[in-house]
């Protein structure tokens, strides 16, 4: 039984792929927001830790910033390797 090996450089994304996860991060990102300021509003009377609705809308408040960096790291990682691919293959020539 053999197994397949794939190497970083074999793997090629296009910016297109990239560019269209990172706004589809960025909108779920402002959809699950504005799903924590609903939540938390509406559940906003009674403030205390038991208060679950009001828990959940800012654990949503919380992961919706971190669903937003998670992309834009995505986004800049990419684009860093991209401006660093052209310089590697003018030194191998």
């Amino acid at each position: 039984m053999t197994t397949k090996t794939a190497t970083i450089s074999q793997v090629q994304h296009s910016k297109s792929d990239v560019k269209r996860l990172v706004k589809a991060m960025t909108a779920i990102a402002w959809v699950v927001l504005a799903v924590g300021v609903l939540l938390s509003l509406v559940n906003l009377s009674h403030f205390s830790d038991r208060n679950v609705g009001l828990m959940v809308g800012i654990g949503f408040l919380i992961g919706s910033v971190h669903i937003y960096v998670i992309g834009t790291a995505i986004g800049l990682v990419h684009a860093r390797l991209n401006q660093e691919q052209p310089s590697n293959h003018s030194d191998m020539e």
